[in-house]
């Protein structure tokens, strides 16, 4: 489950429910902002275990307070539930 590429209209329904998450070149994309540096670290140490747990590990950047996160099946080539599905645990681990 989750190596097939959802279309844009399937992307576009889950995005209702996805605070924050758009479509940038492919991938979806969020920047996460914390009051410093120790509450943006702290949000990527607590999505590792999830993210270990489904084996699909994001691109993601931290400076500071900003934690930029794009998300792809690569295997895929796209967009898929997988993708989804991090999505939405990181945006509960708010």
């Amino acid at each position: 489950m989750g190596l097939t590429q959802l279309t844009l209209e399937e992307i576009e329904n889950h995005l209702k429910d996805m605070p924050g998450w758009t479509v940038v070149k492919g991938k979806l994309h969020k920047e996460f902002l914390f009051d410093d540096f120790n509450q943006a670290f702290d949000f990527m140490t607590r999505a590792v275990s999830h993210i270990d747990k489904m084996n699909h590990h994001p691109e993601w950047f931290n400076v500071y307070n900003k934690v930029i996160v794009d998300l792809t099946t690569h295997d895929a080539g796209g967009i898929t539930d997988n993708d989804i599905k991090l999505a939405k645990i990181l945006n509960s681990l708010l």
